[in-house]
């Protein structure tokens, strides 16, 4: 299966860049999440180096995000780089979790390997990395039996469509946007 990062941004784009105004966006060396501003009227979620692994993984933060955190830069969080000790790296573990287990589900949905990532390369502190995989699948299974956040669904069945089920982009983010439509009020 070729998975051009063409097809994901196109993707992205056609689900959020009118409803939510954002966009997806290749960066450079570091992931960033950038707000709207004077000079750039959508927002951006810039994955790292044209990889498309970054790209759902900066994704699924995004669809995590709430109102309020999409305002911020890198939705006001401080990232602790390589080097973390076991209290930084336990709290990362705590924070990363959810954004790993759509990630999980994002990569099934385009038949790409997942890859857990730990992140703490540099670190002097042993890292658990079944014990973290173990906590990202729980999260995952979790995710499927009671059901996404409503952006990260819209985006996993675009890519399902997309991938698994052969659709063009168009048909793929179609079948996304009508999640994102608010349900009809019936009437009494």
């Amino acid at each position: 299966m070729n998975h051009r990062l063409e097809d994901v941004i196109v993707l992205f784009d056609g689900l959020f860049q009118d409803t939510f105004a954002t966009r997806l966006v290749r960066g450079g060396d570091e992931p960033l999440y950038l707000p709207a501003d004077a000079d750039t009227p959508y927002h951006r979620v810039i994955f790292a180096r044209g990889f498309y692994a970054s790209a759902l993984h900066e994704i699924s933060h995004w669809c995590i995000a709430g109102e309020e955190r999409r305002k911020r830069e890198d939705y006001g969080y401080w990232y602790l780089p390589d080097g973390r000790d076991a209290v930084a790296q336990r709290d990362f573990e705590t924070v990363e979790a959810a954004p790993q287990a759509l990630e999980r589900l994002f990569s099934q949905a385009c038949g790409l390997r997942f890859h857990i990532s730990v992140d703490n390369l540099g670190g002097d502190v042993e890292v658990d990395r079944e014990a973290f995989c173990v906590t990202v699948n729980a999260k995952a299974e979790r995710y499927e039996r009671e059901g996404l956040p409503l952006r990260a669904a819209a985006f996993r069945l675009a890519l399902q469509r997309f991938y698994r089920e052969g659709d063009a982009r168009k048909a793929a983010i179609a079948a996304g946007r009508r999640l994102l439509e608010p349900a009809p009020v019936a009437l009494v």
